[in-house]
C-alpha cells in the first residue's frame, strides 16, 4: 500500500480542484504539470514544451502565477459564500427561552488530554435561568 503513495500524491496534485479551478501543482509552481509518461514517450505537448520557446513561456507563467493564485482565491471564497447561503436558507432558527436546556461546547483548553479521542465535546446540560440580552 505504501508503494502507491507517490502515484496517489501525484494524482492529487495534478487534478484540478472544484473550489479553485486550478491544480495544486500549478498554484505552487506556476505551470501545468507534465506527467512522467509524456517525458518517456514524447508527445506533441512535450515536444512543444521542450523547445526554445519554453524559457519565454515559463517566464510568462511565473509572471502570471500571482494573478492565477488571486483568481483561485476569489473562486474559493465565492464557493464558500454559495455554500453558506445554501445552508442558511435551510437552517431553522430556534430561539432559546428561560427554562430550556442547552449544551456548552468545550474549548481546547478545557478538554482533559487524558480522556482520549472519544471524550465528550460538550459540557452540560445547563438550564437557562435568565435572559441577559438578545
Amino acid at each position: 500500500m505504501a508503494e502507491l503513495l507517490p502515484e496517489v500524491l501525484w494524482a492529487y496534485r495534478a487534478t484540478p480542484k472544484s473550489s479553485t479551478g486550478e491544480t495544486p501543482y500549478s498554484l505552487v509552481y506556476g505551470t501545468d504539470v507534465v506527467i512522467p509518461v509524456e517525458v518517456g514517450e514524447p508527445s506533441l505537448r512535450y515536444s512543444n514544451e521542450s523547445g526554445t520557446g519554453n524559457d519565454k513561456s515559463r517566464l510568462q507563467d511565473l509572471d502570471e502565477v500571482e494573478e492565477r493564485r488571486d483568481m483561485a482565491h476569489i473562486r474559493m471564497v465565492a464557493q464558500k459564500q454559495q455554500v453558506e447561503r445554501y445552508y442558511n436558507k435551510r437552517a431553522k432558527v430556534r430561539l432559546l427561552k428561560v427554562g430550556d436546556y442547552v449544551l456548552k461546547a468545550k474549548t481546547q483548553a478545557s478538554k482533559d488530554p487524558n480522556e482520549g479521542k472519544l471524550r465528550t465535546n460538550w459540557d452540560g446540560p445547563y438550564k437557562i435561568v435568565a435572559a441577559a440580552s438578545k
